[in-house]
Formats: C-alpha cells, structure tokens, sequence
C-alpha cells in the first residue's frame, strides 16, 4: 500500500506518481497494490465532478497506466470516478495483467465537515436481481476493447476469489466509520484481505482515533487490513497525512509517514494467509456468526468473482519465487509513531506550505510582522522549512533528500523554487539555513505605537534563521491617509486615550493595520526584483481560528494574505507548540518568550503606566476582546463540534464553569454570540488556512452559516436571562474565586 502526493485534475502527474509506486512495490515483491481513494484524477477534483472531461480523462489515465505495465504481474486496486447507467460513482477498480477485474462502487458518502460526497457521487446500492453467479456489467470505453480486447467488467458490491485460494475485498473511507462497516460482511464471507483506498485530510489528534478504528476492525473478526492514504496540498485548504498501514489481526505490521515531502511512500509486509485463518477459527463466536451468514444469506463465499487465471500467492519452498527485497513475516506489532498535537502544528502546515510554494511557482513566502506573537509562530512555522536542528519538519527533509539524490525529484524542486536550475548544475543546498536565505523574507512593519521589546524580537529570530529581513516605519503611510482625510473632511480623528471616541480610536488602529497589508503586497511582488531573481513571493497571513471565531482581526489587513498556515489553530496549541520546540531544539530561546509574551497588537499609542517589560506594550488582546482566549476556545469547541445555540452552551457552562454565577456565565455567553454574530461577515473574506482545527470557523466550506445575524439574539437571550432569574440572587453575586 502507499501514501501518494496526488494533485487535482493533474492527469499527468497523477499517472506517474501511480506508476512509480506500482514499481516500488514490484521491486519489494509484492503481489498487491493499494493506492488512495479517487486517486487517479485527485480526491479534490469538487465540482470538477460534475464534469464529463474529469471522467474521460481518468479512463485514459486507466488505459494508460494498463499500457505501461502497471499491472503485468500485479494486482492493482486503483481508485477512481466512474458515470455507470448515467449515475456518478466513486468506485475502486481493480486490475490484473492488463484487465480489469471489478468495479466496486462506495455505499456511504462522507458529507460531514469539509467533505462534500453527496454532491457529486451518488451511494450505491445493490440491484434485487445481482450476483456473483449473474453480476451487473459496466460496459467499458471502446478504446479498451481496441487496446486490450475486454468490452465490460463487473460492477457492484462483489470480491475477488483467485486460483489460488485469496480472496480481496474493498472498503472505502467513509464506510469504515459507519455502524455497519464493509469490512465485518466482508469478514464473515470469509474474505481474507481488504484494501482500504481512502482521502482522509489531516485533523489535530484524529490519526490515532484511525488507527484504533482499522486495529478494531481485525481484532474482532481476523484478516489483512490495508490502507492508502493521499499525502499532501492537492490544491485546496487541507493536508490529507498519508500514514499508509498494513494492519494483520489487530496487530501493525507497516506504517508510512503522516508527514513526508516525498511524492511517493510505498510500504510492503509478507503475510502467511493460514494465520488468518487460523485466527479466525480459534474464535467460536465468529465461527458462529460467519455460519449463520451462509446459511441466511448465502454467505460462506458468496458475491465472490472467480478468476481461475490469478495466483498472488508464493511458495516459500520454492525457490523460484524467491526475491530479496520481499520484507521478512513478522509476529510482533511495530511502535506506533503518533505525533502530539503540538508536533503536528509543526509538521502538518510545514508540509502544506511546501506542496503550495512548489506548485504555485512562487520564488518564496514574504510575512509582514508586527507585535502579535501569533506572527511568529507563523514566522518559525515557515522557519520549520529550513531550520536545521528541526530534523521532522519539511525543510530538514527537503534538504536531507535533495542532499541524497541530487538528481532525484525533491532536489529538481528545490532548484526551482531556489531559481537555481539554470544549464545542468545540480546545486543542493548545503544547510536548511540557506534554503531558508532564498525562499523566506519578513519585513517588521512598525510605527511609533510599536514598542522596542517586539522590534528587538522580530530581529532576533529573524537572525537565528538566517532568512532575508527588514525593518521598516510605516509612519509616513499613516500620516499620508489621515491628511488626506483631513484635507477631505476638515476633521482629524484622535485615539480615545487622547481625548477621541471609540470610532475614532477604531479607524486609526484599522488604517494601520490595513497599510501592512498593502505594505506586504508590494514587497512581495517587488523583493524578488530587488535580489535580482525572477518570480514573486506568496504573502503569508497570522490570523488563528480564536480570533477568526470572536471577529478579532481588522478585515483586509495582514489576516488577508494568499495563505494562512495557522489559520485553523487555536492559540493555546500555537502557544505549546513555541513552547516545545524552545525546550527540544536549543539555540531558539527567544521562542519560548514569544510564547510567554501577552499577544498585543500595538495599534494605540504606548501607555507608560501600564504597559508591562514582557509585553511592552500596555495594549492586550484579551482585554480588548473582552474574554480569554482559553474561554473562547470553550465557545468555539462547543459551538461547532457540540453544536451549541446559546441557551444549550449555556446550560453546559453552568456545570462546567461552576465557579462562576449564572449571571457571569450568562454574561460570557451573550457576549461571544453578540461578537461572533456581528463579525461573521470578516469570515467570507478570510485567506485560504490550512484546516486543522474540527471548530474551524472557515466559511468557504467547513463551517456554513450565515454571515447577516440578528445580533440581539432576542429569543435566544431572554431565555438565558429568564434561567438566570430563577436562581437567588446570592449565587449571581457570590465570588467567582470560591
């Protein structure tokens, strides 16, 4: 099986990255290959689905990949969009020696979360009248009948018997997760080995919730488990994190990585079928229910496909069949590698934002900072593509394997991305630093609120990088537009600290935050000019999931960017994540007083009396905002993962915040759906973010609300206040520190 790098609609690529892990796995001796779901046209394609090019083209790859060779002596379960009967389908189709062997369609869409199936695929269910013994035929383009003389293949829910005694099923993704999952019918049939094709996108701690799912699955009924996974950006906002497994009766037997910078991982495991059939037998209950099957509902091997001229099985006394790549059988579970969260904030954006630099064919990423530590948390997230004492993140990898094969694929791209691929050099670099000396440039954009402590910060971990950085005052902008409008208006807006009104103190810190943004578009476009390369630099946004939920950002300022790696995390693992890497990597111990500095944005003018040596600046973000970010990140989960309205999240703060009054809490409540609902407008125009968190409030396809709210809440809020009323008024008023 094998995690592959598919990008949407990329035909071409796609077949290629197919046939090299075809290769891989001949090479290792194997018999069967899985690969990932929908993997020949790329699982991201969305309503390039409800194209009829998108289907043809995946038949030609198909034939394609037949003429090449990609299964002359193995067998292939490819994943693909197939129209049957004039119905769309997302169907695994498996191939032998240039034939193909089966179509079997997926029965359960996901349509949760950013998973949208049910739009363009339809489930399929088994017609009254099919069998194995009379199976649905799909009738196959007529250049297959010309290239390789076969004018139809099955098509419906059946698995494969061979010559030899194996037999193959197929499950796919979604249905793994549903209360009836494929694999338990499979298994009681009496199927030995099921493949998994799956294009599961990267969340924070939801591999092992996979992993315990697929382990579950052959401890309880015996067999070979294998799952594929894409790997990578295919084009859009999540990671899909690979992690390919061969699982055999409950035990991990192979693991790809989760995250990688290879396009290609290919794993292989020897497997001796008569383990799982002895597995199975030594259960009685299976044998029980397995039984039953048969007798009911013809089981015992029935919706099989014989296929008298298949063997994949090999003989190990024969020396014939002996091959020195193949891996040794193994009786023992291999030790997990699963990432902490903090580590996958790391590695999972890191990665995201390499397949983006690369194939968008920019010369490198430009980051406007200012005083919010959450801009160097993205600084030392890009920092992770070249920091040589990171040895997981992606620029460690990228160097490591340019470095081993400097003719190899990941060197080619990194010649390009580093415009170093002129005539026939095969220039690596040398360390990830100066990687990181083409490809990273941060401008410190300043004014006079901006205190000396963040400036000096910026610098610092600007030099430890060894990345392109400026330092500039964005002053003379500000002054330029306020005498414009002071020209236009006769009027002059003042902070509310020097005597203005709110709405006077808001414009003057938006325009500052808004002249970054523009500031940051014009380096970006103009940098590479300045260096002398050729090429632009993609402009890196700082906003996270707790300010995109509260509304706390300015909309069009340094938020609006071409990319946001942290977009969708929340600012307490952001902050751990600092922390861990100061404590595990020396010699960036300037991270870990980022992390422990109050966010501020240092928009007001400096108050000396109140302004504090670790933040340098008297303005924060939490008491601007009117709550902590520890308590929106209670909303947020709530909100979204619970789904809460406000009298539901409400009654559960009651119990969970019990040492605050219902008053309190009602106050909280009202105060984060009166924020949340007056700025959800700032969501329709957020910058594409790497998805991590499962509250991500995203609106381009994970969280769909409305972004026009009554912001009163009127019904919602007066049932709070009446609940409140019930209780004495001692307990409203009784000390939150009890």
């Amino acid at each position: 099986t094998c995690n592959l790098n598919q990008w949407a609609l990329d035909f071409d690529g796609n077949v290629q990255r197919i046939l090299e892990s075809c290769r891989l796995a001949k090479d290792q001796g194997a018999s069967y290959r899985l690969g990932p779901e929908l993997e020949i046209c790329g699982y991201g394609c969305e309503d390039h689905f409800l194209e009829n090019d998108t289907f043809d083209h995946c038949w030609e790859s198909l034939a394609q990949l037949l003429e090449e060779g990609a299964t002359d002596g193995l067998m292939c379960d490819f994943g693909m969009p197939v129209l049957h009967a004039g119905v769309r389908y997302n169907c695994r189709v498996i191939c032998h020696n240039r034939k193909v062997l089966m179509l079997r369609p997926k029965t359960a869409m996901a349509d949760n979360g950013n998973y949208r199936e049910g739009r363009y695929f339809t489930a399929y269910s088994t017609p009254a009248n099919s069998s194995a013994n009379c199976p649905e035929k799909h009738l196959l383009p007529t250049s297959f009948f010309a290239q390789f003389g076969q004018r139809d293949a099955p098509f419906g829910l059946y698995h494969l018997q061979c010559a030899d005694g194996t037999t193959i099923g197929c499950e796919s993704c979604e249905e793994l997760w549903t209360p009836q999952a494929s694999h338990i019918d499979l298994a009681l049939r009496g199927v030995e080995i099921i493949g998994n094709g799956s294009g599961s996108h990267h969340e924070l701690r939801k591999l092992s919730t996979r992993m315990e799912l697929m382990i579950s699955a052959t401890r309880k009924c015996g067999g070979v488990y294998l799952y594929s996974n894409q790997r990578g950006c295919d084009g859009s906002r999540t990671y899909y994190d690979g992690c390919a497994m061969i699982v055999v009766n409950g035990r991990i037997v192979a693991q790809a990585p989760q995250f990688d910078v290879h396009d290609v991982n290919v794993i292989t495991a020897t497997i001796d079928l008569d383990d799982v059939r002895s597995y199975r037998a030594s259960h009685p209950a299976f044998g029980i229910q397995a039984a039953r099957m048969a007798t009911e509902d013809g089981g015992g091997g029935s919706n099989g496909l014989m296929f008298d001229d298949v063997h994949l099985v090999f003989d190990p006394t024969n020396g014939a069949s002996f091959n020195k790549n193949r891996p040794k059988i193994t009786e023992d579970s291999m030790t997990l590698k699963i990432s902490a969260p903090e580590e996958e904030c790391c590695l999972g954006p890191a990665c995201w934002l390499w397949d983006f630099l690369r194939r968008s064919g920019a010369a490198g990423f430009f980051l406007p900072l200012s005083g919010e530590f959450l801009s160097f948390a993205l600084f030392y997230m890009v920092l992770l593509l070249f920091n040589s004492a990171i040895v997981a993140v992606m620029c460690i990898l990228v160097t490591k394997a340019a470095r081993e094969d400097p003719e190899g694929d990941v060197a080619k791209e990194c010649r390009r991305v580093c415009r170093k691929d002129e005539g026939n050099s095969l220039w690596v670099p040398s360390t990830p630093q100066e990687m990181a000396s083409f490809v990273l440039h941060s401008c410190f954009m300043g004014t006079e609120n901006s205190s000396n402590v963040t400036n000096s910060r910026a610098q610092r971990l600007g030099d430890a990088i060894g990345s392109y950085h400026l330092s500039i005052k964005i002053d003379l902008m500000v002054k330029a537009v306020l005498q414009v409008f002071q020209i236009t208006t006769n009027h002059m807006p003042r902070f509310a600290s020097r005597g203005g009104t709110m709405t006077e103190d808001l414009a003057l810190q938006n325009i500052q935050a808004r002249l970054r943004m523009v500031t940051a578009y014009l380096m970006a476009q103009l940098l590479p000019w300045v260096r002398g390369r050729s090429g632009f630099l993609l402009v890196l946004g700082s906003a996270n999931v707790d300010e995109g939920l509260r509304g706390y950002m300015t909309k069009y300022d340094c938020s609006s960017a071409d990319l946001n790696p942290i977009g969708a995390i929340s600012k307490g693992d952001l902050k751990r994540m600092l922390v861990f890497l100061s404590k595990e990597y020396p010699g960036f111990d300037v991270l870990a007083e980022i992390a422990n500095a109050p966010p501020t944005a240092e928009l007001r003018p400096i108050d000396a009396a109140t302004a504090t040596a670790e933040a340098g600046h008297s303005q924060t973000d939490e008491e601007d905002m009117g709550m902590t970010y520890e308590e929106l990140g209670y909303f947020g989960r709530l909100r979204k993962i619970s789904r809460c309205g406000p009298v539901s999240m409400f009654k559960k703060l009651m119990v969970s915040w019990s040492h605050l009054s219902p008053s309190e809490v009602g106050a909280k409540v009202k105060r984060f759906f009166y924020y949340y609902s007056l700025n959800r407008h700032k969501m329709t125009t957020i910058t594409p973010a790497y998805h991590a968190e499962a509250y991500s409030p995203d609106d381009n396809r994970f969280d769909l609300r409305q972004f026009l709210y009554n912001t009163r809440w009127t019904r919602q809020f007066a049932v709070i206040d009446d609940i409140v009323a019930q209780f004495p008024e001692s307990d409203n008023d009784k000390d939150k520190n009890d």
